[in-house]
Protein backbone atom coordinates (compact mmCIF):
# COMPACT_ATOMS: atom_id res chain seq x y z
CA UNK A 1 0.00 0.00 0.00
CA UNK A 2 2.97 1.91 0.89
CA UNK A 3 4.29 2.07 -2.67
CA UNK A 4 1.07 2.37 -4.51
CA UNK A 5 -0.03 5.68 -2.91
CA UNK A 6 3.63 6.67 -3.15
CA UNK A 7 3.65 7.74 0.61
CA UNK A 8 7.07 9.38 0.18
CA UNK A 9 7.65 10.48 4.11
CA UNK A 10 7.38 6.74 5.08
CA UNK A 11 10.70 5.36 6.70
CA UNK A 12 10.73 1.68 8.21
CA UNK A 13 13.64 0.53 9.90
CA UNK A 14 13.92 -3.14 9.84
CA UNK A 15 15.85 -4.13 12.59
CA UNK A 16 18.00 -7.08 11.73
CA UNK A 17 19.91 -8.96 14.41
CA UNK A 18 19.69 -12.34 12.76
CA UNK A 19 18.06 -14.10 15.88
CA UNK A 20 14.65 -15.39 17.03
CA UNK A 21 13.08 -17.16 19.99
CA UNK A 22 15.09 -19.96 20.22
CA UNK A 23 18.25 -19.80 17.19
CA UNK A 24 19.12 -17.69 14.13
CA UNK A 25 16.87 -16.52 11.75
CA UNK A 26 18.59 -18.59 9.04
CA UNK A 27 17.86 -21.96 10.72
CA UNK A 28 14.37 -20.84 12.18
CA UNK A 29 12.33 -18.61 9.11
CA UNK A 30 14.62 -17.26 6.91
CA UNK A 31 14.07 -13.87 5.73
CA UNK A 32 17.12 -13.54 3.19
CA UNK A 33 17.55 -11.36 0.82
CA UNK A 34 15.83 -8.96 3.16
CA UNK A 35 16.78 -5.94 0.98
CA UNK A 36 15.29 -7.31 -2.23
CA UNK A 37 12.11 -8.43 -0.59
CA UNK A 38 11.69 -5.03 0.10
CA UNK A 39 12.56 -3.42 -2.98
CA UNK A 40 10.01 -6.09 -4.60
CA UNK A 41 7.03 -4.23 -2.61
CA UNK A 42 8.45 -1.16 -4.02
CA UNK A 43 10.12 0.57 -1.13
CA UNK A 44 13.76 2.30 -1.50
CA UNK A 45 16.57 0.16 0.66
CA UNK A 46 19.07 1.57 2.49
CA UNK A 47 21.09 -0.67 4.89
CA UNK A 48 23.11 0.65 7.50
CA UNK A 49 24.99 -0.42 11.46
CA UNK A 50 22.02 -0.32 13.15
CA UNK A 51 24.38 -0.43 16.73
CA UNK A 52 25.79 2.64 15.70
CA UNK A 53 23.46 5.65 16.51
CA UNK A 54 25.47 8.09 14.41
CA UNK A 55 25.03 5.59 11.09
CA UNK A 56 21.00 5.28 12.00
CA UNK A 57 21.08 9.20 12.25
CA UNK A 58 23.68 9.58 8.92
CA UNK A 59 21.46 7.54 7.01
CA UNK A 60 18.39 8.68 8.06
CA UNK A 61 19.55 12.57 7.19
CA UNK A 62 20.96 11.27 4.17
CA UNK A 63 17.72 9.28 2.15
CA UNK A 64 17.65 9.70 -1.88
CA UNK A 65 14.51 11.47 -2.57
CA UNK A 66 13.03 9.00 -4.95
CA UNK A 67 9.67 9.33 -4.49
CA UNK A 68 9.08 6.34 -2.38
CA UNK A 69 8.46 4.70 0.93
CA UNK A 70 11.92 4.22 2.23
CA UNK A 71 12.79 1.41 4.25
CA UNK A 72 16.20 1.41 6.63
CA UNK A 73 17.91 -2.40 6.83
CA UNK A 74 19.47 -1.82 10.62
CA UNK A 75 22.09 -4.44 10.53
CA UNK A 76 22.60 -5.15 14.77
CA UNK A 77 23.53 -7.54 17.53
CA UNK A 78 21.20 -8.11 19.88
CA UNK A 79 22.27 -7.20 23.55
CA UNK A 80 25.16 -5.41 21.78
CA UNK A 81 27.74 -3.99 24.17
CA UNK A 82 26.76 -6.34 26.97
CA UNK A 83 29.26 -9.73 26.88
CA UNK A 84 26.80 -11.81 28.30
CA UNK A 85 23.50 -11.19 26.58
CA UNK A 86 25.37 -10.37 23.13
CA UNK A 87 24.33 -12.36 19.98
CA UNK A 88 22.61 -15.18 22.31
CA UNK A 89 19.12 -16.27 21.09
CA UNK A 90 18.42 -17.40 25.06
CA UNK A 91 18.22 -13.28 25.61
CA UNK A 92 15.09 -12.83 23.28
CA UNK A 93 13.08 -13.94 26.48
CA UNK A 94 14.87 -13.84 29.57
CA UNK A 95 15.36 -10.57 31.59
CA UNK A 96 18.76 -9.47 33.73
CA UNK A 97 18.66 -10.17 37.18
CA UNK A 98 20.09 -8.82 40.54
CA UNK A 99 24.12 -9.29 39.84
CA UNK A 100 23.32 -9.12 36.12
CA UNK A 101 21.60 -5.94 35.94
CA UNK A 102 25.17 -4.39 37.27
CA UNK A 103 27.16 -5.94 35.58
CA UNK A 104 24.81 -5.06 32.28
CA UNK A 105 25.07 -1.39 33.36
CA UNK A 106 29.02 -1.26 34.29
CA UNK A 107 29.66 -2.56 30.45
CA UNK A 108 27.11 -0.60 29.17
CA UNK A 109 28.94 2.64 30.98
CA UNK A 110 32.39 1.48 29.40
CA UNK A 111 30.76 2.02 25.75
Amino acid sequence: MAAHYGLDNLIIINDKNKLQLAGTTQEIMNSDPLPQKWRAFGLEVTECSGNDMASVVGTIENLPKTGKPQVIVAHTEKGFGISFIQSKPEWHHRVPKGDEIDLAMEELKDE
